[in-house]
């Protein structure tokens, strides 16, 4: 199963997209403290709609505790700073995708300690960032579709018609 880390978190509608994203590509959500938000908070539960119920999220008091509790664990960190770009890595069955807070990112000292696995989404120079709940949903299908989707319904049903055979 595949993992989405949100480091110290600060906005709940943000927070809220991830784990409706999370619920739907069968994904664990790990929230990193401090949060900027209580999760119990109105905003995140619209934005995650009643799927919210159904995620599966772990809460940890700080990053070394996150560590701590998941050794081993392959971990990508995903930045504007990182030197590779996304689809240029191979992501495990079990993967981590971290994504850092929405005012400044994964700290430069853990970018740096693990440069390796850390990764960036190419953009216009002249934009500061994408929206987290963007960048956590292209980076986890990215490696959804690297996996060929497995497990994943491929096909689409319409409910008054229905598709013609080509």
């Amino acid at each position: 199963m595949l993992n989405i880390v949100l480091l110290e978190p600060e906005i709940p509608a943000n927070t809220g997209n991830i784990g409706r994203t999370c619920v739907a590509a069968g994904a664990r959500l790990h929230l990193i403290e401090p949060l900027g938000f209580r999760l119990g908070e109105k905003d995140i539960k619209r934005a995650g709609m009643d799927y919210w119920n159904d995620l599966d999220v772990s809460i940890y008091l700080n990053y070394q505790d996150f560590m701590e509790k998941n050794p081993g664990a392959k971990i990508y960190y995903a930045s504007t700073k990182a030197p590779r770009i996304y689809t240029e890595v191979s992501y495990e069955e079990d993967a981590y995708l971290m994504f850092g807070k929405e005012s400044a990112g994964i700290p430069e000292e853990i970018l740096l300690e693990n440069q390796n696995t850390a990764i960036r989404i190419p953009m216009k120079g002249d934009i500061r960032s994408l929206n987290l709940s963007n960048s956590a949903a292209i980076v986890l299908y990215e490696a959804l579709r690297q996996q060929e989707f497995a497990q994943m319904q491929l096909w689409g049903a319409l409910t008054k018609y229905q598709w013609r055979e080509s």
